[in-house]
């Protein structure tokens, strides 16, 4: 086997035991359940929110010890804190123990950028692509078969819903047993960014010294060619980020992923507060809906956008659909059948999955820099800056806005189909604006 293949499938493993969490389809409904000491509005104001705050506060600061670290040391720290979080759910009963376990769980999600971005370092650029589908895939791969043993063991009643923690804190176990068996890092992006040694003469010239000329020893090549680490960030930062496309396809990748960590968040909570709630609820069905709806559309970007579309068309083509997925949410929260909510919200996941991989390719296919960790980073980091303006404005009590959950979610459908207006409106009014200039264009090379 070859190596690159090798450390992918390595990294898959993990990737696949890490999402191996059959209790994360059905976690407010044990939260809310007779093991806690808490309320269903106390979950949703007082509990969730903490973990949103804790993932942008630690998202930064995650994202930069692990170029310093070279991945697997937080990789590492990553399984543990799973082991901490599940585990402690088991014993914990008040308000206070799981506001603690969320703050934990922001490091768990900040800590995902070591996953994705270790596979980077490992092997050569050609081989990105497919370590990349290899990686995506492991972890659909993990939710998949998380929601269908989900869904049987609570449909058997072989167990209850807060003895689904036992399995995932297992699994958590056994991933930060194989993180052990991923190889070093040697360097990294930015604060081991060391360039190979020169050996046997330049490249310029094949390798052939000229007379009377002195080599540079390997540590000398490499400590001339080392850049500084903030001088890199900066430098892939201003380049990124002064180019057009990329501030365009960025606003909308953050804007989106803000409404989809929060419609995702608290979906659950939404059916939990159905009068006609199941006596066995379908959540672990609904994500296995989900995450093959999801998968399927993400090919289907690939296939469908590849090449077809030019920027504007692309746009407007994320415009339309954005208008679509805030008419799913609106089913999912507008309805009296739950059934209808979970048809909803399934139809919303395979849509954000369709627009989300197509930004992802405009956005890196805009990039110049090697930088495609610290732009999708920050961009990362905007939009969770946005939930949490969200979550303040339309969760929090300190807003008074007192909504419930069903508008809540109202609001969260309207942010869909706004943004989608606006953009709409931006790429005909560009083109309008393009296509007035072209006579003046044509007098003037006349």
């Amino acid at each position: 086997m070859e190596s690159w293949l090798k450390i992918s499938c390595l990294l898959c493993i993990f990737g696949f035991l890490r999402e191996l969490r059959p209790s994360e389809p059905y976690h407010a409904e044990i939260l809310m359940g007779e093991w806690y000491h808490v309320t269903q509005d106390e979950v949703n104001r007082s509990v969730y929110p903490v973990g949103t705050y804790s993932y942008l506060a630690l998202l930064i600061f995650v994202f930069l010890i692990t170029d310093l670290l070279r991945y697997k040391p937080v990789i590492i720290a990553n399984a543990t804190t799973g082991i901490c979080i599940w585990g402690t759910l088991i014993w914990t009963t008040t308000l206070s123990g799981l506001q603690a376990v969320e703050v934990f769980y922001g490091f768990y999600q900040a800590g995902e950028v070591a996953y994705y971005s270790y596979i980077y370092a490992k092997v050569d650029k050609q081989y990105y692509p497919r370590v990349t589908s290899h990686t995506r895939a492991a972890m659909f791969v993990g939710k998949l078969v998380a929601g269908i043993l989900a869904q049987m063991v609570i449909g058997m009643r072989w167990m209850n819903y807060k003895q689904l923690f036992y399995i995932t804190v297992t699994s958590q176990v056994a991933a930060l047993l194989w993180a052990f068996f991923l190889p070093k890092v040697e360097k990294s992006l930015y604060f081991h960014n060391r360039s190979e040694a020169i050996e046997g003469g330049t490249k310029s010239d094949g390798g052939n010294l000229e007379k009377g000329s002195e080599q540079p020893s390997n540590e000398e090549a490499s400590q001339e060619k080392k850049i500084p680490a903030l001088q890199l960030l900066w430098s892939h930062f201003r380049s990124a980020y002064t180019n057009p496309l990329v501030i365009q396809w960025s606003l909308w990748y953050a804007i989106s992923l803000a409404g989809f960590l929060q419609i995702t968040t608290y979906m659950q909570v939404v059916w939990k507060s159905f009068e006609n709630e199941p006596t066995i609820a379908w959540n672990g069905a609904v994500d296995v809906a989900l995450t093959l709806l999801s998968a399927v559309f993400a090919l289907l970007a690939g296939y469908f956008h590849a090449g077809r579309l030019n920027t504007r068309s692309s746009l407007l083509s994320m415009a339309l659909l954005s208008v679509l997925e805030g008419g799913c949410v609106l089913l999912s929260c507008w309805t009296d059948d739950i059934y209808l909510s979970y048809l909803g919200y399934v139809l919303y996941g395979g849509l954000f999955a369709f627009t989300i991989t197509v930004a992802s390719s405009e956005l890196a296919s805009s990039l110049e820099e090697d930088s495609f960790a610290l732009v999708f980073g920050f961009n990362t980091f905007v939009g969770l800056l946005l939930q949490c303006i969200l979550t303040f404005v339309v969760v929090s009590e300190k807003a008074n806005l007192n909504l419930n959950v069903f508008q809540q979610f109202s609001v969260y459908a309207f942010y869909f189909i706004v943004i989608g207006i606006v953009y709409s409106i931006a790429v005909i009014l560009q083109y309008i604006w393009s296509i007035s200039k072209k006579p003046k264009a044509i007098q003037e090379a006349n």
